[in-house]
């Protein structure tokens, strides 16, 4: 054979040769009795894993090797090799190269799966080799056309007013101001020219989001890329973690730093990094520690100057560096800005312009590769129900200001810490002055949460 070997080729030849094992399988072993699947029956899997090593099926095919391990039918191999969970099936290698160092953690498939993270969180990336589907026709990959706009006009017109009572399992304020009541009963500003709200505007209906379909309508944007699993999605679960913290302003105990600290908005000055995300970062910092007595680092090194897409796989070594010379920080905030196709992610608080802004997690699973055990994440469910818990504080206290947290596949380095937060502040539509603004309510939320303070579930269970 002539013409050099490429990845394509080697990839072609090895799915036949699975289909030539799978058929021999099917052919030999389908008429044997049950009572001879066991120890035996000659195992076709088994033979291959002592050929190749259990490490390499365990990345090539984890649905065949999983199958070996868990003694699975014959009948469903070749449904399973083909068909659930391979991730070097579902990339397909499009690019044509070779595939090396798969076995190992530190080999090019776990390199991608991180390239792939930084490439899917980040909307304005023209790469075009995502792992799990291709670029929409705008070359966008964070959001949808038809979830984009869905999400902008939620953003015009608000969510929670008490309209939604009889179907969204929303309760109006009980003096029945809706919007009008946004910040609910009020005290004076505080030093940093916002108006707290003092008492919730809305409740909800906790009966209604306990069917899974409501739940998911009523709170998420889910990625196409990716899906929430009813069992992980459980609202008893979301509400039921106690992230409360004992505020101890002696040591650290909130971490904010920024993935993408490049971003900037419509008026950012070049060069001022005070007028894009970092100065949002530092301004959240500032509240959080004099009005509300938080110790707070505000971390600002660059990990995108050179490359968006390596940003989070950069970033990472250097934030377990700080939790680990800090061991007291509990809470982790990565702030981003989004970026929209069109439009602008404002609303108007305290008679001020106030960019809205949405909770991201990632899922670290994809409907391409199923579970991605390179990017595990022992804090998901904490994760989730953390971002949950501040998107119902904001939605009762703040109507409107908040988009739906949005799901996706990747990880976004949230295993850090229980307490991870991804949050997306506006967008590249934005002014300085609206990504301000919406600092004051940020914080307040965030205490909200971390004291317990807007708990409406806890005192209604409590009831």
């Amino acid at each position: 054979m002539s013409g050099k070997w490429n990845g394509k080729r080697v990839f072609h030849i090895f799915v036949l040769v699975l289909v030539g094992i799978a058929v021999a399988d099917l052919l030999l072993l389908r008429g044997e009795d049950n009572e001879r699947v066991g120890e035996n029956r000659f195992s076709w899997k088994a033979a291959l894993a002592d050929q190749l090593g259990q490490e390499v099926l365990d990345v090539w095919l984890p649905a065949f090797s999983f199958a070996g391990q868990n003694g699975a039918q014959a009948g469903g191999l070749l449904q399973d090799i083909l068909g659930q969970q391979s991730p070097l099936l579902a990339y397909g290698l499009e690019d044509g190269s070779d595939v090396d160092g798969l076995q190992t953690e530190s080999g090019s498939m776990r390199e991608k799966f991180l390239l792939q993270e930084g490439v899917s969180e980040d909307e304005e990336s023209e790469t075009g080799d995502a792992l799990e589907m291709p670029q929409t026709e705008e070359g966008k990959l964070h959001l949808d056309k038809a979830l984009q706009k869905k999400l902008q006009e939620e953003n015009q017109t608000g969510r929670g007013n008490g309209q939604e009572s009889a179907q969204g399992g929303i309760q109006g304020n009980v003096s029945g101001n809706g919007m009008e009541m946004a910040q609910g009963e009020t005290a004076g500003e505080d030093a940093f020219g916002f108006v707290k709200a003092q008492v919730r505007s809305q409740e909800y209906d906790w009966s209604y989001y306990q069917d899974f379909d409501a739940l998911i309508k009523g709170f998420y944007a889910v990625d196409a890329t990716t899906e929430a699993s009813p069992d992980q999605m459980q609202l008893d679960q979301l509400l039921g973690k106690d992230l409360t913290i004992e505020k101890n302003p002696d040591v650290p105990q909130i971490l904010i730093y920024h993935t993408h600290s490049q971003e900037t908005f419509v008026d950012s000055v070049p060069g001022d990094t005070s007028t894009g995300i970092v100065g949002a970062g530092e301004l959240l910092a500032q509240i959080l520690r004099e009005e509300y007595g938080y110790n707070v680092i505000h971390h600002t090194g660059e990990y995108d100057v050179e490359s968006r897409d390596n940003a989070y796989s950069v970033s990472l070594p250097a934030i377990e560096q700080i939790l680990a010379e800090n061991p007291t920080i509990e809470v982790v905030i990565d702030l981003h800005r989004d970026a929209v196709l069109e439009g602008k992610l404002v609303t108007e608080l305290n008679g001020k312009p106030t960019a809205t802004f949405m909770f991201f997690n990632g899922l670290s699973y994809t409907k391409a590769a199923g579970n991605i055990a390179y990017l595990e994440n022992p804090y998901i469910d904490e994760n989730l129900a953390f971002s949950f818990q501040m998107q119902v504080i904001a939605n009762e206290y703040y109507p409107g200001l908040t988009r739906r947290i949005y799901l996706k596949g990747y990880r976004y380095n949230m295993h850090l810490r229980p307490r991870s937060l991804l949050i997306e502040l506006g967008a590249q539509t934005n002014t300085v002055e609206e990504i301000m603004n919406a600092c004051a309510p940020i914080a307040h939320i965030l205490d909200m949460e971390l004291s317990g303070a807007g708990a409406s579930w806890r005192q209604q269970a409590g009831d």
